[in-house]
């Protein structure tokens, strides 16, 4: 009875998984990117045809390595062997690069709202300004990695939880507002057909890798898989009624959003774009404290946490990611000596220096922008594109463990039928890398070079590096003999 007692209800895995995948960012750039309220049905055929299969196959994954605590790598590692593993580990940690970049940006267009409470005072400052605080304050954070200080992870767990918090409550709010501040100026919806069926032109194909993005990452749960009452029934349960939760967390979201924000007024120039895209979420939270007579609270609540979480996910983003790379004994063969070199607060010294040579490359490039909204919007597209590619050696592992099930027992399957089973592995594997490869297309030369040149100079890092620890090992094998 004991044992069974520690078991999670799959009510309760849904709304742990809930927590760990959906934040408020997700509304923003979905209605922003796709036209209002015609992201909708997108939302939905996202759901159903990608994110319930990928949730899925990350628990029979989970189930099968459930003493395996590196996640993707380890699983790469069991299924195919350590150099796959490896470059599973370094696909991980290359698309922190372009995430480590943009949080910096993303911090002090935080902190600028908390103080100044407009966007004029941050957009106007000229971009070379920005991009060297933005250098700064990504230094410091290296320096502070560096010294083995690992202390916001709580602080970012606090600020997370906030921000998830209001995100909901945006949404209740948002929704209770006309009834409280009728005479308030809401946006009449539009529900009818026409309005709802998205344009699918080249804009909506090449901004299919931000919903990737936005529903990407549940790998995180899959240490739950085998701790779920009757896993088999209890965990799809849980995850599709998460599933469930998180798309209506989205049309509900985009709803409220419509009802604050017309697309036609955020698609009247490029600027108008770019800053919606980097200012809506605290302009929807500035209109909501309009709304219920208490001024910028919100506003402020929402700017401090996100600039928290912003810098304490800088910091961790430096650390975590690289720790999984380097300090790894399966796949330390791989490594060039020299990136393994620690300092004497256990930090990877070199490899901080690595992610300084390539992060802060990406933030000097950005100098060149025409203002910082432009930055964030560049920022937000080159992510979409780069950080899904880590999701592909999910699905990689997932074919492996398939072909590989007399050998590797399961607790949750899937699905039974072999099948099936390769067919979704493969569908949402093409689904990803399509949607990363359009995702690179622009009608700006700098950001389209950006998202091409960004991820073939990673990857190419990437193949180079085996090949000076392979010749590092030959040139020891001739000393010793």
């Amino acid at each position: 009875m004991k044992t069974q007692d520690k078991k999670i209800q799959w009510y309760v895995l849904a709304f742990m998984s809930f927590s760990t995948v959906w934040g408020f960012g997700n509304v923003l750039n979905g209605f922003i990117y796709f036209n209002g309220t015609q992201v909708m049905l997108s939302w939905i055929l996202m759901f159903a045809l990608y994110f319930i299969p990928y949730a899925l196959m990350v628990g029979e994954l989970g189930s099968a390595f459930k003493n395996s605590g590196s996640g993707v790598n380890s699983w790469i590692y069991e299924t195919t062997g350590p150099k796959i593993a490896y470059y599973a580990g370094w696909t991980y940690w290359a698309c922190h690069i372009t995430y480590i970049a943009s949080k910096g940006s993303g911090g002090l267009k935080a902190l600028s709202w908390a103080i100044f409470r407009d966007h004029e005072t941050y957009d106007t400052i000229p971009t070379v300004y920005v991009q060297l605080a933005t250098l700064a304050v990504f230094l410091i954070c290296c320096y502070i990695a560096s010294r083995g200080l690992n202390p916001l992870k709580k602080l970012t767990t606090i600020a997370g939880t906030s921000m998830f918090v209001m995100s909901l409550l945006y949404i209740v709010m948002m929704f209770a507002a006309p009834a409280i501040n009728p005479g308030a100026d809401f946006i009449s919806l539009d529900f009818s057909l026409d309005n709802l069926i998205p344009n699918f032109n080249m804009g909506y194909f090449t901004s299919l890798s931000i919903l990737v993005f936005a529903v990407g990452g549940c790998e995180k749960i899959s240490p739950y898989v085998n701790k779920v009452k009757d896993p088999s029934k209890g965990f799809p349960k849980g995850i599709i009624f998460m599933a469930v939760m998180v798309a209506g967390c989205a049309i509900l979201g985009t709803i409220a959003m419509g009802m604050m924000f017309d697309p036609a007024v955020i698609n009247e120039s490029q600027e108008t774009f770019d800053s919606y895209a980097a200012n809506g979420a605290y302009w929807a939270f500035q209109r909501l404290g309009e709304y219920y007579h208490v001024g910028d609270l919100f506003l402020v609540l929402y700017a401090l946490c996100n600039m928290i979480g912003q810098f304490a996910i800088l910091i961790l983003s430096i650390d975590a990611p690289l720790r999984m790379l380097l300090d790894n004994e399966k796949t330390k063969e791989f490594i060039p000596s020299k990136l393994l070199k620690k300092n004497k607060y256990g930090a990877f010294s070199n490899g901080i220096w690595l992610v300084v040579i390539l992060s802060g490359a990406i933030i000097l490039i950005q100098t060149v922008m025409p203002g910082a909204a432009s930055v964030l919007q560049q920022l937000t597209r080159l992510n979409s594109v780069c950080m899904p590619l880590r999701y592909l050696w999910v699905f990689v592992a997932y074919i492996a463990l398939r072909r590989a099930i007399k050998r590797i027992p399961a607790e949750y399957r899937f699905v039974k039928s072999q099948k099936i089973a390769y067919f979704f592995g493969g569908w949402c594997f093409v689904v990803t890398a399509a949607c990363c490869i359009m995702g690179m297309y622009s009608k700006d030369p700098m950001t389209m070079a950006l998202n091409i040149i960004t991820p073939i100079v990673l990857t190419a890092l990437g193949l180079i590096l085996p090949k000076i620890a392979k010749r590092e090992r030959e040139k020891g094998m001739v000393q010793d003999a």
